[in-house]
């Protein structure tokens, strides 16, 4: 194969000649460079349909989790809300919880000191001594510190107030019962003193016998009370005495009352220091209006002069 070539100005050529062998060669040169440029840029072309897929596919999974960080940023804004809700109850509930607290503080310290009791026993002022090992792996709550504290005092403080209070209302009850236990007093509202206890003249037969209590004389239809509290154990008529009633007081005394005009209470009743029991009359062995009134102990008369001319409780 003849090539001729010229120079620039084209006066001149020069001949080449190339064999059936070096034609071929070239032509497999310029084939094989040209299938390498066209798989290049075949592979190119699918790199970069590839890369734009995967870039949408990145797109949609982005768009997906900025979803879910909406939601969860909407949701831990209503946790908030409603925590802040919830703190806000519990500081209301706190500040009630304190009124009612002071109010308790005030009327125990009253009481103790109306009462007379010792306040080192009842102290209604100071907060309530506390102590004891820490327990270890005991899980802690997720509410603000400072207010579970608070809630934790003032629950503790409440704890201390009321059994202060449930000492101090069995401690009265037992006072109470007691003063009301305690026998003093007369059996009337009105009238005198007409017969002492012990041995006098018999107002029927006039001679020497033993009266084993007091009488006291009065008014028609006025009012005998009770010395001492009590449960009713006789509410009627015996012989000698007329309409009698009869107390048990416990701890073995007994109170009577008799030559009632009218009965007020009925067996089995509880009555109190100060009650009506009956109108006082002239029923039984009796010469007028009056009251025998008798205490007696397991059974036996006392002088009803101690227990009439003595304090009461």
């Amino acid at each position: 194969m003849d090539i001729i070539v010229l120079n620039r100005r084209h006066d001149r050529s020069r001949s080449l000649t190339l064999s059936k062998l070096v034609v071929f060669g070239i032509l497999c040169f310029f084939l094989s460079a040209f299938g390498g440029v066209a798989y290049l840029g075949y592979h190119f072309g699918t790199s970069m349909h590839s890369a734009s897929s995967s870039d949408l596919v990145s797109s949609d999974v982005i768009k997906n989790w900025e979803g879910k960080l909406e939601d969860q940023s909407r949701q831990i804004d209503d946790y908030k809300v409603r925590s802040s809700q919830h703190i806000d109850a519990l500081t209301l509930r706190m500040g009630e919880l304190q009124a009612r607290l002071l109010r308790l503080d005030a009327l125990g310290q009253r009481l103790t000191d109306v009462a007379g009791l010792d306040e080192g026993e009842f102290d209604f002022v100071s907060t309530p001594a506390l102590g004891g090992p820490e327990e270890v792996g005991v899980e802690q709550s997720y509410a603000v510190p400072e207010l579970t504290a608070a809630l934790e005092m003032i629950e503790q403080q409440a704890e201390s107030r009321e059994q202060q209070l449930r000492l101090m209302d069995e401690l009265f009850v037992n006072q109470k019962f007691q003063r009301e236990q305690f026998v003093a007093g007369r059996p009337i509202l009105k009238g005198w003193l007409s017969s002492y206890y012990g041995y006098r003249s018999d107002p029927f037969t006039g001679k020497r016998a033993w009266h084993a209590g007091v009488d006291f004389a009065g008014k028609e239809g006025s009012d005998i009370v009770a010395v001492a509290g009590g449960v009713v154990t006789h509410a009627s008529e015996r012989y000698g005495y007329g309409q009698l009633v009869e107390i048990n007081h416990g701890g073995g005394l007994v109170t009577r009352y008799a030559h009632c005009k009218e009965i007020l209470v009925a067996v089995g009743d509880v009555v109190q220091k100060g009650q009506a029991l009956a109108l006082m009359g002239s029923t039984g062995r009796s010469t007028g209006p009056h009251v025998h009134f008798e205490v007696r102990k397991n059974g036996k008369p006392m002088d009803p002069a101690k227990f009439i001319h003595r304090a009461s409780r």
